[in-house]
């Protein structure tokens, strides 16, 4: 069966990127980072946050969503978005082992036609006022309510 993966659509900050490198090396989830990326992939911010985990993770690049997509439909997975805009809690979501949760740009999440592809979206109920959590917490919440009901 395929692992639960984690889709990181364009993102920005490097050192977010790394932390979510290292959380997937020892969660053992793989990352789809879909390009292009706010940074060099190879910059040093993203190596720092990242340390000697980044040789274990499971990562594939994909040029842009398109091929991206293109790739998840033929290995027929779930995209499950985890968008501010959503009204299901992440908490409330059955999870496959196979998903793919995807987490936007920390700029700008992501465009509608990604959101539009999604086959489920979800929420991470903050109080009122609040604009967002960082994508690293993000993805560290939801893949560990994920991984709680899959394993």
């Amino acid at each position: 069966m395929n692992a639960l993966r984690i889709a990181l659509y364009q993102p920005d900050i490097p050192g977010n990127t790394g932390t979510i490198l290292r959380l997937a090396a020892c969660l053992g989830l793989g990352i789809d980072i879909i390009e292009p990326a706010g940074f060099d992939i190879s910059d040093r911010n993203l190596k720092r946050a990242g340390m000697d985990y980044l040789a274990s993770v499971s990562l594939v690049r994909h040029v842009n969503f398109e091929h991206f997509e293109e790739w998840r439909r033929e290995s027929g997975r779930r995209l499950v978005l985890a968008s501010t805009k959503a009204a299901e809690h992440y908490t409330d979501f059955p999870y496959h082992p196979d998903d793919i949760l995807l987490f936007g740009r920390e700029s700008a999440g992501v465009p509608d036609h990604v959101h539009d592809k999604a086959d489920a979206r979800l929420t991470i109920p903050m109080v009122e006022g609040q604009r967002s959590i960082n994508v690293a917490m993000s993805v560290a919440m939801i893949a560990g309510e994920a991984l709680r009901q899959v394993r």
